[in-house]
């Protein structure tokens, strides 16, 4: 980076973070990077509220449509690829923007992982990497889940990277990664502002939303993918919205139960996110009423 602080608009789903995104890269000369672990899939576009051309509104925008929606995605490979992104941007003499409610994504973009201080071996990982390629993420995913079942939890089986770092972790100290103390160094300077909606006024959004997923042709659009063969078993399939199309599409719950179960994991989703923010170091919690948020976002930067 060249010095210039790097923009984060991020919070709950449904708070108007990429049409703001959009406005703040006309006024400060950026671009966005999405950081949205749903936005990533191709195909995958009115259950994910994907931007349209037409409200990107000429603004560059990176990390959508990265990968088929057969494809497995990890935040390792996030961080590999929305990095030197940001540098690209920064170096062009642009506002880097980072723009979703991917929390991990956010966080691996903006930190490096001190990891509890400890040291590395790589031996063991080789190891590791040994045993994936031989018996798969789900037999190394198991043997994590074995050695430290609270960081199984936290880290999924695609993310190759962590679950081998935290069997390292547990082989080179005997303690489990979750016992560890990491930390985090911010990588670059950064303004991280959100939307600080009441919890009703955005729940009724998040109700608005998925209405007009339904209507637009949700249902329709996960029909199309399952008969590319894009089915559960399907990572992409697993995000809020598809996943209970699935099960409306296979007789399991009717449209009425479907749509009202959207909408109850969609809110439980969006608390998650607002708990997940609010540890976000410095993060701005600006006033969805208050007309001036571009320019006090603005004054942040300088």
């Amino acid at each position: 980076m060249t010095g210039k602080k790097m923009l984060v608009v991020c919070g709950p789903t449904a708070s108007g973070k990429t049409d703001f995104a959009v406005n703040m890269a006309k006024i400060l000369n950026g671009e966005i990077i999405s950081a949205d672990c749903m936005l990533i899939y191709q195909g995958l576009n009115i259950g994910t509220a994907k931007p349209s051309l037409a409200e990107m509104r000429g603004v560059a925008h990176y990390m959508i449509d990265v990968v088929p929606p057969s494809a497995s995605y990890s935040v390792s490979d996030y961080e590999a690829a929305a990095l030197p992104l940001s540098e690209k941007i920064s170096d062009e003499g642009k506002i880097p923007i980072v723009c979703g409610g991917t929390g991990f994504y956010i966080q691996a973009l903006l930190f490096e992982r001190t990891l509890g201080a400890v040291g590395s071996d790589e031996s063991i990982r080789k190891k590791y990497e040994a045993v994936e390629k031989e018996r798969g993420r789900d037999y190394l995913h198991s043997l994590l889940k074995a050695a430290d079942p609270s960081s199984a939890e936290k880290i999924h089986k695609n993310d190759v990277k962590r679950v081998i770092r935290a069997l390292e972790i547990y082989e080179l100290t005997g303690k489990r990664k979750s016992e560890q103390q990491d930390g985090f160094v911010p990588r670059f300077p950064y303004v991280a502002v959100a939307f600080d909606y009441p919890r009703e006024r955005l729940y009724a959004r998040i109700d608005r939303r998925v209405e007009k997923m339904l209507a637009d042709g949700l249902v329709d659009e996960v029909k199309a993918l399952t008969e590319r063969g894009i089915g559960a078993v399907c990572q992409s399939m697993q995000g809020i919205g598809y996943k209970e199309v699935l099960y409306y599409l296979k007789g399991d719950i009717s449209y009425s139960t479907m749509t009202d179960i959207i909408k109850q994991n969609t809110r439980n989703y969006a608390k998650r996110q607002i708990t997940f923010f609010k540890k976000l170091p410095g993060i701005v919690w600006l006033d969805p009423n208050d007309s001036h948020n571009e320019e006090k976002t603005a004054e942040l930067l300088c």
